[in-house]
């Protein structure tokens, strides 16, 4: 795994032994960001944008963002077995203040209303298995921790049903071997 673009192109982000763990694969990576880049469906401009990254695993998708000069991450995670691989990977950026780490378990002593700030894009990467994606879907909402035009991306294993029409209008969605990403928006 590398990040792809920006100012940090070419560097390897350190990946989990453990089995646990499944990091976003470069192809799909680069296609989210491209998409990111040229949809005429919607418009963000990364290098303005607050990022939330949920279930930030090695921390692939937020790093990428910040290589993009996204103007502050905040990654989730609390997998101990992953924990110390995101820190590391932060750590070797030589970055200082634009981004945080918050380690607490997103569905049980997790409060999206502690945020301060609304977020541009929310990145959503739950274990395949999470089944509990509607309740996340349907706290961000009732939070409103989205801004105005902003994105939600979620990659699901493409044989997933969850059920997010009711909650989320989809924008698109691609599919990338047993991956897919649905980008979609609750405006």
């Amino acid at each position: 795994m590398r990040i792809i673009s920006g100012k940090f192109k070419g560097k390897k982000i350190i990946q989990p032994k453990d089995i646990q763990t499944r990091p976003l694969k470069d192809l799909t990576k680069e296609s989210i960001f491209n998409i990111i880049k040229h949809s005429k469906k919607f418009s963000i401009n990364l290098k303005e944008s607050e990022i939330l990254d949920l279930f930030s695993g090695t921390g692939s998708f937020g790093i990428e963002c910040l290589s993009r000069e996204a103007k502050f991450v905040t990654f989730v995670e609390n997998y101990l077995g992953i924990l110390p691989i995101l820190k590391k990977n932060l750590s070797s950026l030589k970055l200082t203040n634009n981004y945080q780490i918050i380690e607490k378990d997103i569905f049980s002593n997790f409060n999206f209303q502690n945020f301060e700030n609304k977020f541009d894009i929310i990145f959503l990467d739950p274990p395949y298995k999470e089944k509990n994606l509607e309740i996340l879907i349907s706290s961000i909402i009732t939070n409103k921790i989205l801004k105005k035009n902003g994105i939600i991306i979620i990659h699901r294993h493409n044989k997933e049903n969850d059920n997010l029409t009711n909650q989320l209008k989809i924008i698109e969605e691609k599919k990338y071997g047993i991956s897919k990403i649905i980008f979609g928006s609750y405006y």
